[in-house]
């Protein structure tokens, strides 16, 4: 899986935990992750037998799921996708405007990588359209790859003033990681896209502060879309960054937008992802959702993303500051209109427990 900020790898086993916990209470087979990102829990999700409905705001982010979650390992097994990669990684590099804006104006990749990445991107555009799943797999593929070796911290607002030590590596495709049988991957605002899917449990774990992923991931953006958009910055981000945002990246319009979705929520069940550093408080998040169910606090300590352990860096990539801290609180909270569901939870509880009036 790719480096991402606000990423649940090390929270996954203990979001499976309370998944697997609902759906042996209630018999739940289908969750519908409406800020799938990375697809790393909708990924997991999958692995352990739940039929998953992927969603996200950004085209990177819904390529991504259309591979690790809609993509069936079975109609596309490692002997039918490798041969191509190979293939792809015998191209001659290619000097472009990839090249140009991502390895020399700004220097995210060495040029040896960046020539290999514009080549690769060009020949999956001209010849693996038709098949919308298998692009998706190929893309995957290279994103995984490019993210590899690059000279980051961990996100694209800005790059190393030196080259990372990984960046020096060659680009090396492989076969993602598919799992077999069904899924879905969708792209679309959380807020509409919400009122279309039914599902058993709604996952939620939207952005929690102003910081938009599109800013974050701006170059996976670019290499999905591959539409050689203007730039600006020093990092040389896409002009859309300015003005593509989520309401969830709003302090002013978060809240009444996490009201809305939770409105127009069909399922039965729904687990809330957040921490203490987000526009809410656990107290706000919870008078939200004790209007909709039963509502239970589970709570843990969790190192911050990487970057705060490195420290803070300006646009040029170099260090001018360090970070206040390195831990912060997760929360997930288990929203159900089901009592039964909720007595499961109450034991686990670390927190507060919320009873709805409605009931």
């Amino acid at each position: 899986m790719i480096k991402y900020i606000g990423s649940k790898r090390s929270l996954i086993p203990w979001i499976l935990e309370v998944m697997i916990k609902i759906s042996r209470s209630s018999g739940a087979k289908t969750v519908a992750d409406l800020f799938s990102g990375s697809a790393r829990v909708s990924h997991a999700l999958k692995s352990r037998g739940f039929y998953v409905i992927a969603n996200d705001f950004y085209h990177y982010a819904f390529t991504i799921a259309k591979a690790l979650v809609e993509a069936d390992r079975q109609e596309y097994p490692e002997e039918r996708v490798k041969p191509i990669l190979e293939r792809l990684s015998q191209l001659p590099p290619k000097r472009g405007w990839f090249t140009e804006t991502y390895c020399e104006e700004a220097r995210f990749f060495q040029p040896k990588n960046g020539e290999r990445i514009e080549a690769i991107r060009e020949h999956i555009e001209e010849h693996y359209t038709h098949d919308p799943t298998l692009k998706a797999i190929l893309l995957s593929s290279l994103i995984l790859a490019a993210d590899k070796v690059d000279s980051t911290t961990g996100v694209q607002m800005a790059y190393l003033k030196d080259w990372a030590p990984r960046s020096y590596n060659d680009l090396r495709l492989e076969y993602p990681p598919l799992l077999p049988g069904p899924g879905e991957a969708l792209l679309g605002d959380a807020i509409e896209v919400v009122e279309q899917v039914e599902a058993d449990i709604l996952y939620l774990d939207p952005p929690y502060n102003q910081h938009s992923y599109l800013g974050n991931y701006h170059i996976w953006e670019t290499l999905v879309l591959w539409d050689k958009p203007k730039t600006y910055g020093v990092a040389r981000k896409r002009e859309d960054v300015k003005y593509r945002k989520s309401h969830f990246n709003s302090r002013r319009l978060a809240k009444e937008a996490l009201s809305r979705l939770l409105a127009k929520a069909k399922a039965p069940h729904i687990v809330l992802s957040f921490n203490n550093e987000g526009f809410f408080t656990a107290q706000e998040i919870e008078d939200l959702l004790k209007e909709w169910g039963y509502v239970v606090r589970l709570s843990r300590r969790h190192k911050r993303y990487i970057g705060a352990v490195i420290g803070i860096y300006n646009p040029k990539g170099e260090k001018v500051g360090v970070t206040s801290h390195t831990e912060n609180t997760e929360f997930l909270f288990v929203a159900t209109r089901s009592r039964k569901v909720y007595d499961e939870f109450v034991p686990l509880s670390k927190e507060s427990v919320v009873q709805p009036s409605l009931f």
